[in-house]
């Protein structure tokens, strides 16, 4: 478990002098924890002893071990596909690399089951279809592939979806237009995209709500974010897997589609209507059908359409 997590469990009890370390852990997470017990002691106006409390009450050994975990969370929050590439080598090994890999995204999406609550998928349904104003989808170098998807799938139940593709300037001047009507749907993770940290930033300034697709370290969006949504993301590559966070990107358009309105099914009839007279997609066009399905060389269909 997360030393955040430890840190906001409903479980701990806590005196109002450690409750004043735990809001500055909290607040400037996690470089707040990675001084001196002292200099914590002193930020947090409580006595140095207090520190050494909480730290044990949280089941570590000491400051020392508690520090220790929390640069361990941090380094693994930072690590680069560069710095995995040993550890993770698959050379040498027995298992052929194609079959690891994959029994490792199974695995990795097992886990995404039990890393966000069903409810956080509810409230992101809700604040998604409800929102009066834009949803608005950005990610980083490659999850904002996934938010594309998301909002090719969103625009079918709803008008005022933008997918902000990479953050350009042009992308940038979104921001003057959004307020608390809209919705913000962010994702992020390790090793966290500045511009994207930085749009979210802004966006929460102007009131508007975020929800966030993140990793089990948490994106800095977390803190600004109306709902999060967690997701594994480590495989037997030094590359992250974003499988997990596809899936539950598609899971929560499962739960979407399931509580449709009437007019959200009437929207997607009409998009279907366009598709078909525009013959966007094969089974659009008759004509074309049938010369695709008439055996023979492709001359020969010419030859008969002519």
């Amino acid at each position: 478990m997360a030393i955040r997590d430890l840190l906001m469990s409903e479980g701990l009890s806590l005196t109002p002098s450690e409750e004043k370390i735990v809001r500055l852990l909290l607040a400037e997470y996690p470089t707040s924890g990675l001084g001196t017990a002292t200099s914590l002691a002193r930020r947090a106006g409580v006595s140095d002893p207090t520190v050494v409390r909480l730290v044990m009450k949280l089941g570590y050994d000491g400051f020392a071990d508690f520090q220790a975990k929390l640069l361990a969370e941090v380094e693994a929050r930072l690590h680069s596909p560069l710095l995995m590439m040993e550890a993770k080598r698959t050379a040498g090994s027995e298992d052929n690399a194609i079959l690891a890999y994959l029994g490792s995204v199974g695995t990795a999406i097992e886990k995404s089951v039990s890393t966000t609550p069903l409810q956080s998928y509810e409230r992101a349904a809700r604040l998604l279809m409800e929102a009066r104003g834009d949803v608005v989808l950005l990610g980083g170098r490659f999850s904002r592939y996934v938010a594309g998807m998301f909002a090719g799938y969103m625009l079918q139940f709803r008008p005022g979806v933008r997918d902000l593709g990479a953050l350009s300037a042009q992308a940038l001047d979104v921001l003057a237009d959004l307020g608390r009507r809209d919705v913000l749907v962010v994702f992020d993770y390790r090793r966290y995209q500045l511009d994207v940290v930085d749009f979210a930033r802004q966006a929460a300034a102007r009131g508007v709500r975020i929800l966030l697709f993140t990793d089990q370290w948490l994106s800095p969006v977390d803190e600004l974010a109306e709902v999060t949504i967690v997701s594994p993301l480590e495989v037997a590559s030094p590359y992250d897997t974003l499988a997990p966070a596809i899936a539950q990107m598609e899971a929560l358009v499962a739960h979407i589609l399931s509580t449709l309105s009437d007019d959200a099914r009437v929207r997607i009839e009409r998009l279907e209507e366009v598709r078909h007279a525009n013959a966007v997609t094969l089974d659009s066009d008759p004509q074309e059908n049938r010369a695709r399905r008439t055996p023979g060389p492709k001359s020969a269909r010419q030859d008969q359409k002519s």
